[in-house]
């Protein structure tokens, strides 16, 4: 009986275990062979090279068990293994669901080949995978503050401690400028390490962001919430007591934790807050006010570990109101209008992700449609 060919193309970029059970799979109906996309032709479609050359990628899929011969395509465009074709003379081409494409099919019927679309299933145990997500969590992280932001500035911490809560956030989404997620001090960390995180202790590496960020002379000193929420994985509690750097540091990558937090934070989009906007023309730094917001940041850390959306929501809405006592140029008429109308009788807390603009963050356990999800890198 003859054994049928089967073919398979694709990028393999970041070879991950998706790669090896879709081939496992493939191997199943005959053998396999599998066409690999040529730099050139990658750089055309995607406007960007692969992070590894045709070279290193072929050399990865010919190592795999369940692949008979490998090559790189000599044709171009989405259909570049069709030259192909005629040399491996395939009785089988086989595609993942989300490889699908009409055109596919359709050069399959041209040429009496059977066309075969798979599902993206993982092996027993391992989670699912796909490189294009892969490649978003290799990008550099942002940080969201979710309670007691500006606690983290001396001026403010000096008066009396307190407690700011920040997360690492992978890289699902491209947040706006000027609205709060640290998209300043991201940008030179890019400019020091690259589109990915440094190796080495994260605690440091924040420290050398710090620096970076405020050199001697800086009019302003920026708050170091923000590189470390940008550095430290999980979600982290960072104690102030009067200086630019936190007195203590608690943190957590626990999965399910990180997980809920990402299940029930939402942001919806507000205007980033204009260039010549500044949220400190008025300070009214009272202790007891200022103890509010560092209780708040409190109460949202011992939240989070319990799993608690009504104390993480009040614990939001707390940080939000003492700022709108304390530094009243961070909350405009405009958006505490839309928190009292529209967030707060609705839902169990919301703050915004920066002063005077950014993003309304809500907690909620169910769905607000039309909300960014996030999630925290563990």
């Amino acid at each position: 009986m003859k054994v049928k060919k089967v073919l398979v193309s694709g990028c393999y970029d970041l070879i991950h275990g998706g790669h090896v059970t879709f081939f496992k799979t493939a191997a199943q109906y005959g053998k396999l062979y599998v066409a690999v996309g040529a730099d050139a032709n990658l750089l055309l479609l995607k406007g960007k090279a692969p992070y590894f050359s045709q070279e290193e990628r072929l050399y990865l899929v010919k190592s795999i068990r369940y692949v008979e011969e490998a090559f790189i395509c000599s044709g171009s465009g989405m259909l570049d293994f069709e030259p192909d074709i005629e040399r491996i003379k395939p009785d089988i081409f086989i595609v993942n669901s989300d490889g699908h494409t009409p055109e596919k099919e359709g050069l399959c019927k041209k040429h009496g080949i059977e066309y075969k679309v798979l599902e993206r299933i993982p092996a027993n145990g391992l989670p699912a995978r796909a490189s294009s997500t892969i490649k978003k969590e290799l990008q550099f992280p942002y940080r969201i503050c979710i309670a007691g932001g500006w606690m983290d500035q001396p001026w403010v911490s000096e008066i009396h401690p307190g407690s700011v809560v920040v997360a690492q956030l992978s890289p699902t989404i491209e947040f706006n400028n000027r609205s709060g997620m640290a998209t300043s001090s991201r940008k030179i960390a890019i400019d020091i390490w690259g589109n990915q995180l440094p190796h080495g202790d994260p605690i440091k590496n924040a420290k050398l962001l710090f620096g970076a960020e405020n050199p001697p002379g800086s009019a302003y000193v920026s708050g170091s919430q923000d590189q470390i929420g940008l550095l430290n994985p999980g979600i982290s509690r960072l104690y102030y007591n009067g200086k630019y750097w936190p007195e203590h540091i608690d943190s957590t990558r626990e999965q399910d934790i990180c997980e809920w937090l990402g299940n029930v934070l939402y942001l919806i989009p507000l205007e980033p807050r204009a260039f010549d906007y500044d949220p400190l023309i008025k300070k009214n730094l009272d202790k007891e006010t200022i103890k509010e917001l560092g209780d708040a940041g409190e109460q949202c850390w011992q939240s989070i570990l319990l799993k608690d959306t009504k104390g993480l929501g009040q614990s939001m809405t707390r940080t939000f109101l003492a700022w709108k006592k304390i530094l009243p140029y961070t909350v405009p008429e405009y958006v505490m209008n839309e928190m009292e109308s529209k967030y707060f009788p609705n839902y169990p807390g919301a703050i915004t992700s920066g002063g005077g603009g950014g993003y309304v963050v809500v907690a909620c356990d169910k769905e607000i449609k039309g909300a960014l999800k996030i999630k925290v890198r563990f």
